[in-house]
């Protein structure tokens, strides 16, 4: 779990949709669903924040996706960046670790819904691999 509280930011890659952050973020968690493989062409490498320290600065490119019933993912409608998934039960939103500017600091902690990754990747062994999404990397406060 990060402790840094320094403000980061980030962007879709045309600018369309960028954002603050003003809390600590989770260390990244490597999502291997159907859905991240679909949505990102490879999987998810996610950090992610409770709601009260994110803030959208600029927000004309945001779409949101009904993915599941569960959840929504947002991409940017100019430039197609994979950004955002949020749950609909939570105070947190996942953050595409690549959409966050200059050095973040984190490290790749785990990976989840190991058992529907693609079968031209191998993962790192030295860190823990679920089936699931019971990764117990928590969200800092």
């Amino acid at each position: 779990m990060s402790s840094d509280r320094t403000p980061k930011s980030g962007s879709c890659l045309c600018g369309a949709v960028r954002y603050r952050i003003t809390g600590p973020l989770r260390q990244v968690v490597g999502c291997h669903c159907r859905q991240c493989r679909k949505q990102t062409g490879h999987y998810m490498a996610a950090t992610c924040v409770k709601m009260r320290y994110f803030e959208m600065i600029e927000e004309r490119g945001l779409k949101w996706y009904r993915a599941s019933d569960m959840a929504t993912r947002g991409f940017c409608s100019e430039c197609g960046s994979t950004l955002f998934w949020k749950p609909d039960d939570d105070d947190r939103i996942a953050i595409a670790a690549g959409s966050l500017d200059g050095a973040t600091g984190l490290t790749l902690e785990a990976h989840i819904f190991v058992a529907d990754k693609g079968d031209y990747y191998r993962l790192e062994e030295d860190l823990p691999h679920y089936d699931q999404s019971g990764h117990g990397v928590a969200v800092p406060e």
